[in-house]
């Protein structure tokens, strides 16, 4: 651990504060600009502690794929969450584990738009699964059920 970070920690333990590393809480968010429950997706991100900047575009799918998502497990939007990207309404429980676990993958998605999943109206009907998104390409296991 460098000086720098190392007195970064010590500060922060000092003043009662939970230190973050510089990006670990700064998300864009690619949308659809007609899309509301993407807007509730990004509000629900702020209220979890996270600063937002939302990203209107008709090239969603294009940014997707270049991120890496399948076209048929990509979510509605997609947010780029220090290094990873996180496509669809994941949980927060999930955001959370990817940050602190830092897997070797690109990122997960929660495919389509689940009936009661954060930002999204409606009721729970059963876990949500969030699919990994490997480096290699395509799909991975089942990274988090919610």
């Amino acid at each position: 651990m460098s000086n720098f970070l190392k007195a970064l920690v010590l500060a922060s333990i000092l003043s009662g504060a939970t230190p973050a590393l510089a990006g670990e809480k700064d998300v864009t968010l690619y949308k659809n600009p007609e899309c509301g429950c993407c807007e509730g997706y990004a509000d629900y991100l702020r209220e979890n502690g996270f600063n937002v900047t939302v990203k209107p575009t008709h090239d969603l799918a294009a940014i997707s794929r270049e991120a890496g998502i399948p076209d048929e497990v990509q979510g509605c939007h997609l947010s780029m969450i220090d290094g990873y990207a996180v496509s669809g309404h994941v949980p927060i429980g999930t955001v959370t584990k990817l940050l602190s676990e830092r897997p070797d993958i690109k990122g997960v998605t929660l495919p389509g738009m689940p009936m009661g999943s954060p930002g999204m109206s409606g009721t729970k009907e059963g876990p949500f699964e969030m699919l990994e998104i490997r480096k290699s390409g395509g799909i991975g296991s089942v990274y988090a059920r919610e």
